[in-house]
């Protein structure tokens, strides 16, 4: 009979961006939506309601937590535990290209063997880090449509999007995104804690994985 024994995974301040990160994203889709095409009849703006005010307010609390989300897991690429720094999850050493390798094959149904780490594959890692970058630049473009007046950022936001408008494409394109890539995680995750006994959907909150003993 097989013996696990638990290993600290994820510090709080993981799990406190994980959370902060994904109810940011259905706040701000929700109402990025709304704002883009108005489903109420907005006639009753600034009379019996504040339709498209309230999504808008809604829209810029969500997109400041969801900012304050991705500042944390700055701070924790660079000093957080272990599993939980960048190097860890590149593709860029040999133990971690294996991993990518081993992962690809048994996602695929083509090999069985399980590459066991305490934290994340490199396909998974590289993947969220992936979503660090687009989410980054869904902030700039977002504070670069939000204060539209202010010198520094019409500054760089003109070289970098070119126009507002052309930043509101951009910000709405990757919106994508964030709606295809939850639907991926959330099934590999499942995927994973069905065929493998480390627990990682209860790490989330507990911050704690199983490995068999050695």
């Amino acid at each position: 009979m097989a013996t696990y024994e638990k290993h600290h995974a994820w510090s709080i301040l993981l799990r406190l961006f994980h959370w902060m990160f994904a109810l940011s994203i259905v706040f701000l889709v929700v109402t990025g939506f709304y704002i883009n095409n108005p489903w109420t009849n907005t006639m009753i703006e600034g009379s019996a309601s504040f339709p498209m005010a309230t999504m808008r307010f809604m829209h810029y609390i969500a997109a400041y937590t969801f900012s304050a989300a991705v500042a944390i897991r700055l701070f924790l690429y660079i000093f957080g535990n272990a599993q939980e720094r960048v190097w860890d999850i590149l593709p860029i050493s040999g133990r971690n290209l294996n991993n990518l390798k081993m992962t690809l094959l048994n996602y695929s149904y083509i090999s069985d063997e399980h590459d066991s780490r305490l934290g994340h594959n490199i396909m998974a890692g590289t993947s969220y880090l992936i979503t660090f970058v687009i989410a980054l630049t869904m902030i700039l473009s977002g504070f670069f449509m939000l204060y539209p007046e202010a010198t520094f950022w019409q500054g760089w936001g003109v070289k970098v999007f070119g126009s507002q408008q052309s930043a509101r494409f951009i910000h709405h394109i990757l919106m994508w995104w964030f709606m295809i890539f939850p639907v991926i995680h959330i099934y590999l995750c499942i995927w994973n804690d069905c065929k493998g006994p480390e627990g990682l959907i209860s790490s989330i909150f507990t911050g704690v994985k199983f490995k068999h003993k050695a």
